[in-house]
């Protein structure tokens, strides 16, 4: 086998899991980040399905569940704090055989740097700034770096791909906005707590919600729809824009928004998919949300991601050639993808519902899916994974 030299942009989830399987390959990745070191902590991510098999595969099962929370329930409440309808999340153990956790999305990416932090070259606190392909390879132009010369390059670098822009072009069909927007941050010393179990009130077209993290620390989310995406540049003017939309709709959003005023990381962004023709263009190839993200109210972005990277590296390793890997791993993928983002859209109904008796009838469904014969198998449908993991010699 010829080792290859690869690049990949981003150190998020994609790529720290696409370059560990394609070092036990016998290939040198490259991680590239722009960030100036590796980002810690984020919104909380339910972790299940095939991105679960793949991480019990990189052995880092054990460390998950250690780090991930076993949330008891969600629960809804009017605005002066009474219960309107809680969700058991024991169907969910139940049908996933236990296979399942919440944690931030930080720490997951962390672990799996984990297993190759030293091991594969990382250049933290720069970023591509042209790419020029040739005969033999792809030349790298960097912001700060001297350019080099690899033989591949990924695009892992997230919904707003540096990469993808750079080959793919400009093309604003690719990034279909779903009509919501969606902020969250990490307080400390926010009360009240509700261990284990995820708050949430909803009024028409908006949601917030608050989950307890270990060490007195809180994750806060909000979800509004909006009729144009639009994210504010400073961080005063992201908290005005929450301020205007939740300040007066009672719960604890005026002590929620108060929070955000002594964090420095503001997560907010589009609810937003990527839909591409295709996930490659001679030696680039995107995976993760750079090739077809399914929006952040998914709920599985992080488990296709490394399903991705997987595939993506098995597919290198048993074609050799990228010109027949990158086809391959893009038809073992595209159709298995067009349903989670399918299912997706679907979401927002559940997320940002529209009408006060939208979110009656919800509140409703809610009640009824803990009691009602059945309801294991409609779980077992929304958590499946229509597709098997193959097994490649890495």
């Amino acid at each position: 086998m010829t080792t290859l030299k690869i690049a990949i942009s981003g150190v998020g989830v994609a790529g720290p899991t696409l370059a560990y399987w394609l070092a036990r390959a016998g290939h040198e990745p490259t991680l590239i980040e722009v960030a100036p070191k590796l980002r810690t902590g984020g919104y909380v991510i339910d972790f299940w399905g095939l991105g679960y098999e793949v991480a019990r595969r990189m052995g880092i099962e054990t460390t998950i569940q250690q780090l991930g929370y076993h949330v008891q329930s969600f629960r809804s409440v009017t605005s002066d704090g009474h219960t309107r309808a809680t969700l058991d999340t024991a169907g969910f153990h139940r049908v996933t055989k236990d296979k399942f956790t919440s944690l931030p999305r930080g720490d997951l990416a962390a672990t799996i740097y984990a297993t190759i932090g030293g091991e594969v070259e990382t250049v933290f606190g720069d970023s591509i700034t042209a790419v020029t392909e040739h005969e033999d390879g792809v030349c790298l132009s960097f912001l700060n770096g001297p350019t080099r010369e690899f033989d591949l390059i990924v695009g892992a670098d997230g919904l707003h791909s540096n990469v993808r822009r750079l080959v793919f072009g400009r093309d604003t069909n690719v990034e279909h906005y779903l009509g919501c927007m969606v902020a969250a941050a990490v307080v400390d010393g926010y009360q009240p707590r509700n261990d284990l179990v995820y708050m949430t009130y909803s009024a028409p077209g908006h949601s917030v919600g608050r989950f307890a993290l270990r060490g007195d620390h809180t994750m806060l989310l909000f979800i509004f729809r909006s009729g144009r995406p639009f994210v504010p540049d400073t961080h005063h003017e992201r908290i005005a824009l929450l301020q205007r939309e939740f300040g007066g709709l009672g719960w604890e959003c005026p002590d929620m928004i108060d929070a955000l005023g002594h964090v420095d990381d503001l997560y907010f962004d589009t609810v937003s998919q990527v839909r591409l023709d295709r996930w490659s263009q001679g030696r680039t190839v995107l995976v993760g949300d750079a090739a077809a993200c399914i929006s952040l109210l998914g709920g599985e972005g992080t488990g296709l991601a490394m399903t991705e990277a997987y595939i993506l590296a098995g597919e290198l390793v048993t074609h050799g050639d990228y010109r027949h890997a990158f086809p391959a791993y893009e038809a073992r993928l595209r159709r298995f993808i067009a349903r989670k983002q399918a299912s997706a859209r679907r979401y927002l109904s559940v997320f940002a519902t529209k009408t006060a008796p939208g979110i009656a009838f919800r509140d409703f469904a809610m009640r009824v899916m803990n009691s009602a014969r059945g309801t294991d198998r409609l779980l077992a449908r929304g958590f499946s994974d229509d597709m098997d993991l193959p097994e490649y010699p890495m």
